[in-house]
């Protein structure tokens, strides 16, 4: 990976204990082009105290201890990664704000409130919204909004995902983003909430509608469909995960392109240079 300036970005970790968290520790532990700096968790966690060098399984400890003060967490570091939960988004921004800390949010499922707050603070400090850091699925997206553009509209559209039996929020925020990506190329705006899964007699589906279909059971990495139904024929644009790796080093990516970027609201397709 390469940035402007040749030190190492220095990061931290929010939710360090979880799936992601540990993912990325690894990533960072692997790369000589990022120093992990904090490791944040909740303060009921279990893992306080541990080093977050053996909460991801690596053989060695990193001298790096896992702890619920973010003055501490933070301090140091350039980029902060938040892949916590929804619920400690909002803490978490006002203590990256405080501390002059630019802030990927990976978590989804947050409210409105905390979305509007995510806006705002995006003046004073820059600000990436990732719900999903994966390459292959933020190009998925780019591809969804050309093919909405370019297909009729008797072309139903419909976005099927599938995700471990832990995942709390339904449609993932992936689904959403690609959802918002077809309403894009439809130039209409998303339904929100997006139509709900069918059951009983629903009558026909409404014309120009964007459906969601979610699956959770086992332990999924993420899969994603989205289906342009039309007549006499179907268009399936895919992305499947294998392993969630694969989104800890799209979220360093991120990282790397973030540290020395101006205070602004950001996501992906900027990382990309899609836009």
């Amino acid at each position: 990976m390469t940035h402007s300036d040749p030190s190492p970005v220095r990061v931290s970790v929010l939710g360090a204990s979880g799936r992601m968290g540990r993912s990325l520790i690894r990533a960072i532990h692997d790369s000589t082009d990022f120093e992990l700096v904090g490791a944040a968790v909740s303060a009921e966690s279990t893992a306080r105290g541990d080093d977050a060098g053996t909460i991801a399984g690596l053989p060695t400890p990193l001298g790096v201890l896992l702890g619920a003060d973010l003055r501490t967490a933070l301090g140091g570091a350039e980029v902060a990664l938040d892949f916590s939960t929804a619920g400690a988004v909002l803490g978490h921004l006002e203590a990256c704000l405080q501390a002059g800390v630019p802030l990927i949010v990976g978590t989804t499922g947050f409210d409105a409130q905390t979305d509007a707050r995510l806006l705002k603070a995006s003046n004073e400090l820059p600000v990436l919204i990732a719900p999903n850091t994966s390459l292959g699925v933020n190009l998925l997206a780019q591809l969804v909004e050309r093919a909405a553009a370019s297909l009729p509209p008797d072309y139903d559209i419909e976005i099927l995902e599938a995700h471990h039996r832990y995942k709390v929020d339904a449609p993932s925020g992936t689904a959403l983003k690609l959802g918002f990506a077809a309403a894009a190329g439809r130039g209409i705006d998303l339904e929100q909430p997006p139509q709900p899964p069918r059951s009983g007699q629903t009558g026909p589906r409404q014309a120009g509608s964007i459906g969601f279909a979610v699956v959770r059971g086992g332990d999924i990495v993420g899969e994603h469909t989205v289906l342009f139904a039309g007549p006499g024929e179907r268009l399936e644009l895919t992305h499947r995960a294998h392993d969630r790796m694969t989104f800890a080093y799209g979220a360093l990516r991120a990282a790397s392109w973030l540290r020395g970027q101006p205070a602004g609201l950001y996501t992906m397709a900027d990382v990309l240079g899609f836009r």
